[in-house]
């Protein structure tokens, strides 16, 4: 599986140059991918707009997708009351909302 939806096009550095900047943008706008390489290696690549957002937007997904899948693996199924949260930080509800009520008066948020 790859991240580009089509084959890119290869041009070497020395082509991409005698192309000009504004010869790679025109074709990225018009949706093509070029791989730009430098001795028979990708250095760079040239990509437009939309598909930078796609794969952002990918990006993000991905992230979403390995928390939820790294939970699923660690969830033991163990829930507890928040009181019980409060209580092993050696706190109780009166003592948060006195504080919460104390920073809100001094202006603190």
């Amino acid at each position: 599986m790859s991240i580009y939806s089509r084959d890119p096009t290869t041009v070497s550095v020395t082509e991409a140059a005698a192309r000009g900047v504004a010869s790679l943008v025109r074709a990225a706008e018009e949706g093509a991918e070029i791989l730009v390489a430098r001795r028979g290696h990708p250095v760079a690549a040239v990509v437009g707009m939309s598909r930078l957002q796609r794969l952002g937007e990918l990006e993000s997904d991905l992230r979403d997708i390995s928390l939820v899948i790294a939970r699923m693996a660690t969830d033991s199924g163990e829930r507890v009351e928040l009181a019980q949260v409060i209580a092993a930080f050696g706190f109780n509800r009166a003592e948060l909302a006195a504080e919460l009520e104390a920073d809100l008066a001094a202006g603190r948020d």
